[in-house]
């Protein structure tokens, strides 16, 4: 009687705890919602936003932290204590960071607007608002199992004169070139505006927060959904996009996942372009597109536009497919980050809402050493007149000096006395092979870029220049 009595309790309670997530893991999030802006028109969603992300992760098993209307220094420390927050936790952490509001790009940074900026010109940005990689940066910097980022921050410029100048909507963020571990998710595609809804919350956190709450789903295929729905919602005016360095698993709630047929599933493999018309060819336009925005891929944009061409949908499709492969252009510009990446891009869109900011790119770097490494190369002795040195400096010794060494490893023939302020090459016989070793080149220190090693001589030697010190990307 007894054994049957426990029984009744233990099953009604795994059911019960079947339905939130197992919290063998930490789970903290900071949701911060922007609406009073002080300088531009305030946003009516954001603060419901906020609030409503922030139950639903509290159903989710997350410890939340909840922020509106923050100002430049608050946002700073909000982060920085929840940063702080994730590392007491330990290793086997999950943060995660949910902001709405105003979020714009300036030289291909992606920043967020606290409600107390007031930009008269591009260059107050970066000194008011809050760089997106610096959240990040921030976050990686702690041991934690997984960083995900969800941004409902879009929404159009607000900033008239900044808009004349600056690209739409935000730039790329490529998860997979920084710390594994991390999920980024944008409320519309990059270069695109979202719109912030004319319900109680946005169309993307209505999406995320119906998502979210289905169990068992994994979160590739949570927002994989968001996907489709916003896409459904602003018929087909704005899709959300998301980049993943994920190495775990994860689902905001733990369970038994829904029918497979909730969503169209995407193909296993990546389809080529053809592959993909064959599938949309016959489909009703609906269904078809359904297909696409789910898979999410140029192929299937591309295939989608060519199928369905001349039809709202498919002018839409083209659209997002110019507008992601411009903005990946312009992403390996930023990553360049030379004049020679900017005039590349701006060869193939020489008039986009990015034109103005590549040729400020490219006259900001006019005074940057162009420094183009030299190829080591190591030649077998009988073609060592392919090795002669071409500087201005001392030459090599005659070749009857050469063949005398040629039997001896690793003998160096000192050559010419040395003058002051030049330092000659040197011929070194290495297991038959001659290997003329020529002096560095003075270091010539470059305020802007990444660090660049350039390797210079020919065989085992060499040097290699370092350009210590961090860098802002663009700037001076």
């Amino acid at each position: 009687m007894l054994r049957r009595s426990l029984l009744g309790l233990i099953v009604p309670a795994a059911i019960l705890f079947g339905a939130v997530p197992a919290l063998a893991e930490s789970r903290l999030a900071l949701v911060i919602g922007q609406s009073a802006y002080k300088s531009v028109p305030a946003l009516p969603n954001p603060a419901n936003d906020a609030r409503a992300m922030s139950q639903m992760l509290t159903d989710a098993g997350f410890a939340v932290t909840t922020a509106s209307d923050l100002t430049q220094d608050e946002m700073r420390t909000r982060i920085s204590d929840f940063a702080g927050e994730v590392a007491a936790k330990g290793a086997d952490t999950v943060a995660l960071v949910f902001y709405a509001g105003h979020g714009l790009q300036i030289d291909g940074e992606n920043y967020l607007v606290p409600v107390d900026v007031d930009p008269k010109r591009e260059a107050d940005i970066p000194i008011q608002a809050i760089r997106l990689n610096d959240i990040l940066n921030t976050l990686t910097s702690v041991p934690s199992r997984m960083r995900i980022v969800l941004l409902d921050a879009c929404r159009n410029n607000p900033f008239p004169e900044l808009s004349k100048t600056a690209g739409h909507g935000l730039a790329i963020v490529d998860a997979r070139i920084g710390a594994p571990g991390t999920f980024v998710s944008f409320s519309t595609s990059p270069g695109a505006e979202a719109e912030d809804g004319s319900g109680v919350n946005s169309p993307y956190t209505t999406a995320l927060l119906a998502s979210a709450k289905e169990p068992g789903i994994p979160i590739e295929d949570t927002f994989k959904r968001v996907r489709l729905a916003v896409n459904k919602a602003t018929d087909g005016r704005q899709t959300p996009w998301d980049s993943s360095s994920l190495t775990d698993d994860f689902r905001f709630v733990a369970g038994t996942s829904a029918s497979p047929a909730a969503t169209p599933a995407p193909a296993a493999a990546k389809r080529t372009v053809d592959e993909w018309k064959r599938e949309l060819q016959g489909k009703p336009i609906e269904a078809a597109n359904e297909l696409m925005v789910v898979d999410g891929t140029d192929e299937a944009y591309e295939a989608f536009a060519a199928v369905f061409a001349g039809t709202p949908r498919g002018l839409q499709a083209r659209d997002w497919l110019d507008r992601h492969r411009r903005m990946v252009a312009w992403n390996d510009a930023i990553l360049a980050n030379t004049a020679a990446a900017y005039r590349s891009f701006l060869v193939l869109y020489p008039d986009s809402d990015l034109t103005a900011t590549a040729r400020k790119m490219i006259e900001r770097l006019r005074y940057r050493p162009d420094l183009t490494p030299a190829a080591a190369l190591s030649v077998p002795a009988t073609n060592v007149a392919l090795a002669a040195p071409t500087c201005p400096c001392n030459t090599a010794p005659p070749p009857e000096q050469q063949k005398a060494a040629a039997p001896v490893k690793k003998r160096a023939d000192p050559g010419p006395p040395r003058r002051a302020g030049k330092r000659p090459p040197r011929v070194v016989v290495e297991d038959d092979v001659v290997v003329v070793r020529r002096p560095p080149p003075a270091v010539v220190y470059e305020p802007v870029g990444p660090p660049i090693g350039i390797g210079i001589g020919i065989g085992g030697g060499g040097y290699r220049g370092h350009y210590g010190g961090g860098y802002h990307r663009g700037g001076y």
